[in-house]
């Protein structure tokens, strides 16, 4: 008897001390590009009123609608090549947690005209001067993002 209760007190206070012990997992959600606004930390999406495009910051890609979809992107398509994202105004989507922001387009478009701008937003970092643009580069200068077999919903990460 005596043994059993050594037993069972050991096992008890085996799996305290597991409980107790906590497992770290470093989950790498995306953090907001230099160009973001600073002060949103828990946003995960703009919309860019400029370009009609939205901007996972979670997937660190651009979603836009092109060729009849919405496609994700790491680069705004090719006629948006040399815009400005570091001067172009960014509405912080604070009110949005799915995983589709297109949804309220119609909405986003109408109330965020292009040329919008609202209060005036300061950058989380400043663009280098021997960088044009964040959408300047080999990719965009010289083909298209296609949607690599994903049946052109937009919906695959590339």
């Amino acid at each position: 008897m005596k043994k059993f209760k050594l037993l069972a007190l050991g096992i008890v206070l085996f799996i305290a001390g597991s409980t107790s012990a906590q497992v770290s997992v470093n989950v790498n959600i995306g953090s907001a590009p230099s160009w973001g606004p600073s002060g949103y930390a828990e946003t995960e999406y703009y919309y860019l009123p400029d370009v009609q495009a939205y901007y996972d910051i979670r997937a660190s890609q651009f979603i836009y609608f092109g060729n009849g979809n919405w496609v994700r992107s790491r680069y705004l398509p090719r006629q948006y090549r040399n815009y400005d994202l570091y001067s172009g105004y960014k509405v912080v989507l604070n009110d949005y947690h799915g995983r589709a922001p297109y949804t309220y387009y119609k909405k986003h478009k109408a109330k965020y005209y292009k040329g919008y701008k609202g209060h005036y937003q300061k950058t989380i970092g400043h663009r280098e001067d021997n960088h044009k643009n964040y959408n300047d580069n080999e990719h965009n200068r010289g083909k298209e993002n296609k949607n690599h077999g994903n049946n052109g919903h937009g919906k695959g990460k590339h």
